[in-house]
Parts: C-alpha cells; sequence; structure tokens
C-alpha cells in the first residue's frame, strides 16, 4: 500500500453523528494521528430514519438527502483537519462508509444502498475519496459486510490466542480471529440500535449513559425468549441485517401483550437481548482466550460486566488496550481499506461475506 496520511469516515446505524480519523499507513503500520466526531443535524437524523425503515420515498427526497450527507461526510473530514493544523495536499485519500439507508444481502435481487455523494466529499474537501465499498463484494455473491474483519486480522490478530472482536454499533458483528483457521465474522444482530431508539422515544435521550435507565429495570424472561426466537439468529453466517429488519416498529410488534412491562424493564431487557445474542455466538463459535470489544456498546458498563459474566472463559476487554481506539475501529478500517483499492488489492474476505472471490472494492473520486 501507498504510504502516507489516509482518512476514514463512517456513519453508522446508531445514526449519533459522523467519526473520522485520520492515520498514517506504513507497510503493515497503522497509526492513528488525530480523530474528529462531528454531530449528526437531527434533522438529517430524522431524514435518514424516513427512508431507511422501509417507508415510501420519492426520488426527489433521497437525491437531496445524498447530497446532503455528502456535504456533512464533508465537513467532518474539514473539521478534523482544521483542527490538527493539516492540508488537504498531506492526505493521500479519503475512505468514505457512507450511510447505509438499507441492506438487504438475500433474495432474487440483493442489494445494499449507502447514500452520501463522494463527488461532494471530493470537490469539497480536494483530497481524492474511496467509498461504496460493499457493492463490489455483493457483485461476486457476497453479503457486502461485514467488512471490517479483514482490517481487524490485519491489525489485532495473534499467532497464539484465539482472539474474537466484537464491534457493538447499532448492530454487532464479530470477527473471529483463530490461528490456523480463515477469518470469519458476521452481524450477531441488534447492537445498541434498539436500546438507543427506546430511550429517545420515552426520554427523548440519544443513549442510554452508563446504562443508568437500564439499570432500573428488571429483565423479563418471557420477552428475552421472544426477541430471541426471531428467525435471523438461526441462520447460519455469512450473514448480515440493519435498522430495515431491527427498528422501532419492529421492537413494538414483539412488546405486543407485554403492556404492563415498565419502559426501563423492557430496557433492561434489551441490554439483555444483546448480550445475550453476542454470548450464544461466542459460545458455538468456540470460545475465545480474549473478547475485544469495540464501537459504543464498550463503554456501556451494564452490557461489559454482563458479557464478562456470561463469558468467564475470556477475558472480555477493549480494543483501546491493544492500540486501536474502539470508538474510531470502523472509521480507522474505511480510512486502511482506501489504501487497499488505491493499491489495487482485495479489501474482502470470502468467507467472511461469502463472496466468490477476493476483489479490490469502491470507486474513486478524483477532486
Amino acid at each position: 500500500m501507498k504510504a502516507g496520511n489516509y482518512i476514514g469516515i463512517m456513519s453508522g446505524t446508531s445514526l449519533d453523528g459522523v467519526d473520522v480519523a485520520l492515520v498514517t499507513i506504513a507497510e503493515a503500520t497503522v497509526i492513528q494521528k488525530a480523530s474528529y466526531f462531528h454531530p449528526m443535524p437531527d434533522d438529517i437524523r430524522q431524514d435518514v430514519l424516513s427512508v431507511c425503515q422501509g417507508q415510501s420515498v420519492t426520488l426527489s427526497h433521497l437525491g437531496r438527502l445524498d447530497l446532503r450527507l455528502g456535504i456533512l461526510f464533508a465537513e467532518a473530514v474539514l473539521g478534523l483537519l482544521k483542527n490538527n493544523g493539516i492540508e488537504s495536499k498531506d492526505v493521500v485519500a479519503i475512505g468514505c462508509h457512507g450511510q447505509t439507508v438499507w441492506h438487504e444481502p438475500t433474495g432474487e435481487l440483493p442489494f445494499t444502498m449507502q447514500l452520501g455523494d463522494n463527488n461532494r466529499v471530493a470537490a469539497m474537501t480536494g483530497i481524492v475519496t474511496v467509498g461504496d465499498f460493499r457493492r463490489k463484494d455483493m457483485a461476486f455473491g457476497g453479503q457486502g459486510a461485514p467488512l471490517v474483519p479483514a482490517f481487524h486480522q490485519a491489525v489485532l490478530a495473534d499467532d497464539t490466542q484465539r482472539r474474537f472482536i466484537l464491534n457493538i454499533g447499532g448492530i454487532a458483528n464479530l470477527s473471529l480471529l483463530i490461528p490456523g483457521q480463515p477469518v470469519s465474522g458476521y452481524d450477531t444482530g441488534p447492537g445498541n440500535m434498539l436500546m438507543d431508539a427506546w430511550i429517545q422515544e420515552h426520554k427523548g435521550e440519544g443513549f442510554d449513559k452508563d446504562a443508568r435507565w437500564a439499570r432500573e429495570g428488571r429483565v423479563n424472561a418471557d420477552l428475552l425468549a421472544k426477541l430471541m426466537s426471531d428467525r435471523y439468529f438461526q441462520q447460519p453466517p455469512p450473514k448480515s441485517t440493519g435498522r430495515e429488519r431491527f427498528n422501532l416498529q419492529w421492537l413494538h410488534e414483539q412488546l405486543e401483550g407485554f403492556s404492563h412491562l415498565e419502559p426501563a424493564d423492557v430496557q433492561a431487557t434489551l441490554v439483555e437481548f444483546t448480550v445475550q445474542t453476542i454470548a450464544e455466538q461466542v459460545i458455538a463459535a468456540g470460545g475465545c482466550h480474549r473478547l475485544l470489544v469495540c464501537g459504543g456498546g464498550a463503554r456501556n458498563p451494564l452490557m461489559m460486566s454482563r458479557l464478562a459474566e456470561c463469558l468467564p472463559e475470556s477475558a472480555v476487554e477493549t480494543t483501546d488496550s491493544y492500540g486501536i481506539s474502539g470508538d474510531d475501529m470502523e472509521a480507522i478500517a474505511f480510512a486502511w481499506l482506501a489504501a487497499r483499492t488505491l493499491s489495487g488489492e482485495p479489501g474482502n474476505l470470502p468467507a467472511v461475506t461469502g463472496a466468490s472471490r477476493e476483489t479490490v472494492l469502491g470507486a474513486v473520486y478524483i477532486p
């Protein structure tokens, strides 16, 4: 890969904002230099929610949202550059994941859609931008997700330890780094998404800081069993999912017959739901020496303590302890993927996504 500075942009299913990371890449070394969080304006967040759960939408609305997200991503990059006294000419490229509004990797016509006009990102920043990473993998029969396990393998694999990397964003996903075996990885199901939606609906808050509200409630075993009966959890990997399946409407459907529960009890059950769906998959995969956690869920003390209790054979830690910021993991990964694209190197892992072959990912936008 061409050595130099790269920027990664990630806006995930949590919709809280845009994570931007600046890294220096030299051969096999990835060193984070800076990061920046650019909050997502509420009107854009509501616009994304208005199209990503199966609602009817006009092409005009979709096109305007694509443009607004492209401008938002560019502004986030410019904020990072300004805060750190860096000029555009000192950055080789940007890797921009885009905002997923629909992900349908199975069926007669599988597809995925990420919005955020990369032409606008390149034009506003003056930096070569790489985007649209997922559709190339899907063109070769893959799920288009998750893509980050390839980066996990590059920076966190160990020759002697079974390490599972757990990202708990809106959706939770695992990367299984087992010595002597091909890397595998898949989405385990909802991460923070349902918890965030529930507290937003009842308290008008974006997330449950330190799980304070969840701690007020009690887990309801019957509701937990109903949540875990969703057929997604019986599907074998490769598999991936998103807000188009697990959303507030889905949760309300599951809550039919549970109107007697206090909202805090539902929140506590949603935490346990995420924990149990993760723990089941870790155990089914044969367990690990270390479960390294990143994403917003790594800052949820209740979730982290329950994972440790459910997986006593594993050391549950954050990726920060191993040199990779848990908050910026995915942004860093897409900076790395951009570097691979520009070098003509494959960015997907067929054992993870189910693609028929390795392939160079993404499209390149030149300012």
